[in-house]
């Protein structure tokens, strides 16, 4: 299990829990600069409260996953709704991203872009969930034609995430996890059975990047280096990899570096 800020010296937005058979990642969707969110508190402690009590949910209660991000969703509304605007567009929101083992059956959700990625004889499966990224191509042509760390990018980031927030948790838009419970209902779910799987990791978006918006190595590569070298041989890789491009011409995006958390496991 590895994770790391997108810069040394500011709080991860990103939480990474497990036990021995249950598995959480979750990554909170950072404010831009100059964007108000509502809450006192900020998406760092958002992302933790809620991966600590998706991770208790999840080891203790008889329901499925999509059951214990509801009941976590609620208990971090809980936490704040007498000091924070839980109405506000720009409140507090994470993707979700956990699986579960139990006797020979792997169950799983992905609740936006974070990946859940699962090897078995059969060859690679991804499991995520892309409806953001699906409406968000549609918005972002002004932020990727500008150069990152520049005035025009930040200006660009914030009406792009700012034009987001009208698609969030709507029909027919996109589904986080944020202070309504009913979320949770919307997230990509399944159950597998393990008899076949070798490796299993869940990945945030920006770990992922290395793969799926660079495109410099496949997912039977990036499993390879996380098995034989460690979750954070790939957070290095997507770090070199971004520092070649810090101006985000050949890879737009909305950060130059993310936060990258990974966790590992093998049935």
């Amino acid at each position: 299990m590895a994770t790391e800020p997108a810069k040394p010296g500011r709080a991860n937005e990103d939480y990474a829990g497990a036990t021995t058979d249950t598995f959480v990642v979750v990554d909170g969707a950072g404010t831009p600069a100059g964007s108000e969110s509502g809450c006192v508190h900020g998406v760092a402690w958002y992302a933790r409260q809620l991966g600590a009590a998706m991770l208790h949910r999840a080891t203790t209660e008889e329901g499925d996953l999509r059951d214990a991000l509801a009941t976590a969703i609620a208990d971090v509304a809980d936490l704040h709704r007498d000091t924070c605007d839980l109405h506000h567009p720009g409140t507090p929101s994470a993707t979700v991203t956990a699986a579960r083992m139990h006797d020979s059956r792997l169950e799983y959700l992905a609740l936006a872009d974070s990946s859940l990625v699962i090897r078995s004889d059969d060859g690679v499966q991804i499991i995520t969930d892309d409806r953001e990224s699906q409406i968000g191509r549609w918005h972002r042509q002004r932020m990727d034609a500008t150069a990152a760390g520049t005035r025009e990018h930040t200006r660009a980031l914030r009406e792009y995430v700012e034009t987001m927030r009208n698609h969030r948790n709507q029909p027919g838009g996109f589904w986080v996890a944020a202070s309504e419970p009913k979320a949770a209902q919307e997230s990509v779910s399944g159950i597998i059975d393990t008899g076949a799987i070798r490796d299993i990791a869940l990945l945030t978006d920006g770990a992922s990047r290395l793969v799926d918006r660079f495109d410099l190595t496949s997912w039977d590569a990036a499993l390879d280096l996380i098995r034989d070298h460690g979750p954070n041989a790939l957070i290095r890789a997507v770090r070199e990899a971004e520092a070649t491009d810090a101006g985000g011409r050949r890879w737009p995006r909305g950060k130059t570096t993310d936060d990258a958390t990974v966790i590992y496991a093998k049935p």
